[in-house]
């Protein structure tokens, strides 16, 4: 029990990077009730965006001038492939039957996977990724590096400027009208084609935050690394109420503790030895999903976007 404050702290940082691509799931589907199953590789194309611009950078760049390029061109990249994806991949589709898209973010989300595995430099084995000088930090029984303080930053100055930017801006109160009915939205005057290109554009924006954060944290990205995180975003996004924006982040916390703890504890439980390994992690993931779908299906706080309006 001495390391369960260290345990802790790991699955806040752990929810915290599922919280920051979760909440891009929330805000696609708020507005256009898409599953955008490629959100994870968004994310990953961030992180080889950020890693680019650190290859371009000259020799010696220091990491505190190279960390605001990465986030820019992490963000670039992101923002393109989802901005490119809504217009020729989701929007046609959008008056058809909901399988449609659907199908389509599963196969983009392989293409795009593919395309960084084939075309990318030597991206077949994980790339080594910059890290932030300094640290680590004790602060009593927990140790923090330097990498996991960007991402408890990032993580709530994200959701908190989401929140503000969908509750309290003009643009904002367009997106609430669409999430509640777009039809309606569209005659009372918002570009409701604007609002939904916006969406996915945040969504990336904060899916590249959140790779960044990944590659310091970790120390590496490869291609595969938005698959599984991006399914773990999901179900954070589920967990705490899809399409709604606190609640994705709470989603990710306890969802990350949850993983956390069950691979530190379950272990020791007479007759569960087996079941405590870091590869039992993603199992006790999806049971908790399930467990929260069985007792509260609409999530921890149970909101859409369009219902705060």
């Amino acid at each position: 029990m001495n390391e369960l404050p260290q345990q802790l702290v790991n699955g806040l940082l752990l929810g915290a990077m599922y919280g920051l691509v979760a909440i891009g799931y929330t805000m696609v589907y708020g507005i256009v009730q898409l599953i955008n199953f490629a959100h994870g590789e968004i994310f990953m194309t961030g992180g080889f965006g950020a890693l680019t611009v650190w290859l371009w950078l000259p020799s010696g760049t220091t990491m505190w001038l190279a960390l605001p390029l990465m986030i820019a061109g992490a963000i670039v990249v992101a923002v393109t492939i989802a901005v490119g994806a809504e217009r020729f991949a989701y929007r046609p589709l959008r008056g058809g039957p909901r399988l449609a898209p659907l199908i389509t973010a599963i196969g983009l989300s392989l293409a795009l996977q593919q395309a960084v595995w084939a075309w990318y430099p030597d991206a077949k084995s994980a790339r080594t990724f910059p890290e932030i000088p300094g640290g680590p930090f004790e602060l009593g029984d927990v140790t923090i590096q330097t990498g996991d303080i960007f991402l408890l930053c990032a993580a709530p100055l994200s959701m908190a400027f989401l929140a503000y930017f969908v509750m309290k801006t003009r643009t904002g109160r367009g997106m609430q009208a669409t999430a509640q009915d777009p039809d309606t939205a569209k005659l009372m005057g918002v570009n409701t084609d604007r609002i939904i290109v916006l969406a996915f554009a945040l969504g990336a924006t904060f899916a590249a935050v959140g790779a960044v954060a990944y590659g310091l944290k970790y120390g590496q990205i490869d291609f595969k690394m938005g698959f599984l995180l991006g399914l773990k975003a999901f179900t954070a996004a589920v967990l705490g109420g899809i399409g709604n924006i606190y609640g994705a982040m709470i989603g990710g916390v306890v969802l990350g503790i949850a993983e956390t703890l069950t691979t530190a504890y379950v272990a020791d439980i007479p007759g569960m030895d087996k079941f405590g390994s870091q590869s039992w992690a993603d199992v006790w993931a999806f049971v908790l999903l399930i467990l929260v779908l069985l007792f509260r299906p609409q999530g921890l706080l149970g909101e859409r976007v369009a219902d705060r309006a």
